[in-house]
């Protein structure tokens, strides 16, 4: 019988897209979200207080403690003392800037490890300015047909609009720039395990929404935060795995590699089915500009030390000021907290926040830095464990609009996710990780697939199979896999 069913299969293969993939009637694996908005996932949003964690974390926590840990954090701290005053002092321009049309040469082993220390880059060019703007007005026009059912975040002036499936954003995700940086971005990726199934040379469409923040709005205000996961880092075996060597305590948290991607295609992000939680290993989080924005005109702030801020972040819930009422950031005023739940910043169902109480010696106030400034078309990237916010207030005179398109590896989990994105695009949905609800589904002028014009944007989208190539790491057990995923 499986036999039969495995020849089915393979015969279905043989044509590049099937009516199974191309119907809005299917039905989507995953049990659609609660509708909502962005806030849902921020406390930072909503003004919430972090809620306590069940006592089970404190079992989790001496589940997980070892003595070499006390060694870690000593270095880490005395670590953070140099890095926080670098990046303090340098600003802004710590954020590496690249030109799109580098990106076809080589880029210098320094360039490469510049982009690698600050989990973030800026790539300058490549999407021409007025086709940029163009796919801004395009959307503004969309907004304005079906105002009556556009909704987002804050309700009453919306500034991140609940939009998936405009017809710009169908083409910008496509666009053979947006692609080609991409694969380049896949590139600085590598598997500690030869049979690691991942193609680092095809990415994928992971659909997010957009934004257009006008000056003046200091609502949209994200606080220092890591997506991917809360509780999950400590709690999910998998994720365990990926932070293996900070866990493991003495000096080999300076062995962490944040580009490893072998123990991440088997981790959890999200263990509670939360709205706005990616669920899917999403190697680099990005946008697109739309607009020319600086600093202080409402755009991202990142944290440029990607290595030493997760070290810090996965040691910080194993230890507690000796006074509570002390600010003393020296190793010898901090001990070891085995006995509470306590993991600072983060709750069950919402993102990782930072601040500067619960996480003190990274000293946020000075070194949660501005990116500079971007023209329409650039894109900007920050590596899935980079600790990133949004400026609290838009002084600018002009807009700060982008739209949120990261860059993903083909992997068989994420196919089987890029099986249910399709299914919601096609019916005009929102896209499985974030809030549900009827979505666009009765807009006029949504985005089709007669609005992708290659056949490795219908790839990108879940709407072709993958073919066998192994330079790409497509290889045929692979690629069978991620094809039956995709059905």
């Amino acid at each position: 019988m499986a036999s039969v069913a495995l020849r089915t299969f393979r015969s279905r293969a043989r044509f590049p897209r099937t009516r199974a993939m191309m119907t809005a009637a299917a039905t989507a694996t995953r049990k659609a979200k609660e509708e909502g908005s962005i806030a849902g996932i921020f406390t930072s949003l909503t003004g919430e207080e972090h809620n306590a964690l069940p006592e089970r974390f404190k079992d989790l926590k001496k589940e997980l403690w070892k003595d070499d840990l006390v060694e870690s954090w000593r270095e880490v701290l005395a670590e953070l003392e140099t890095a926080t005053e670098e990046v303090a002092s340098i600003g802004s321009e710590m954020v590496p800037r690249i030109a799109y049309s580098d990106l076809q040469a080589r880029l210098s082993a320094d360039q490469v490890e510049a982009i690698k220390k600050t989990g973030t880059v800026i790539i300058t060019g490549g999407v021409p300015k007025e086709e940029a703007l163009g796919w801004k007005q395009a959307i503004r026009d969309y907004a304005v047909t079906n105002a009556s059912r556009v909704k987002g975040f804050p309700p009453d002036n919306i500034q991140v609009f609940e939009i998936y499936n405009s017809k710009a954003q169908v083409q910008a995700r496509t666009h053979p720039t947006l692609i080609n940086t991409q694969r380049f971005l896949l590139s600085l990726w590598h598997t500690s395990d030869p049979q690691t199934e991942i193609s680092l040379q095809t990415p994928i469409s992971y659909f997010d929404r957009l934004r257009i923040r006008q000056p003046g709005d200091a609502k949209f205000t994200l606080g220092p935060h890591v997506d991917g996961g809360s509780v999950e880092r400590w709690e999910d075996k998998g994720m365990q795995k990926v932070f293996g060597s900070i866990l493991k305590g003495g000096s080999s948290w300076k062995k962490h590699d944040p580009f490893d991607a072998t123990p991440r295609i088997g981790a959890k992000q999200d263990l509670y089915h939360a709205s706005n939680a990616c669920s899917i290993f999403r190697s680099w989080q990005g946008w697109t500009s739309l607009s020319s924005t600086g600093p202080n005109e409402g755009t991202l702030r990142v944290l440029p030390m990607l290595n030493l801020s997760s070290a810090y972040i996965l040691l910080r819930p194993f230890f507690r000021p000796l006074n509570s009422l002390s600010d003393s950031l020296k190793f010898e005023d901090w001990t070891v907290d085995l006995d509470s739940s306590a993991f600072p910043g983060s709750s069950i169902g919402k993102t990782q926040e930072l601040n500067e109480k619960t996480h003190p010696h990274l000293k946020l106030g000075k070194t949660m830095v501005s990116i500079p400034r971007v023209e329409p078309g650039d894109q900007v990237y920050w590596h899935c464990d980079t600790v990133h916010a949004v400026e609290n207030q838009h002084r600018g005179l002009g807009d700060s609009s982008v739209l949120y398109i990261p860059a993903v590896a083909l992997t068989v989990h994420n196919a089987s996710y890029l099986r249910d994105q399709r299914i919601n695009f096609l019916a005009g949905l929102p896209a499985p990780d974030f809030p549900g609800g009827e979505g666009e589904s009765k807009f006029v002028g949504r985005g089709t697939i007669d609005d992708i014009s290659t056949q490795e944007g219908r790839r990108m989208f879940g709407l072709e199979l993958f073919a066998d190539e192994a330079a790409k790491g497509l290889s045929p057990t692979f690629v069978e896999k991620v094809n039956h995923a995709l059905m």
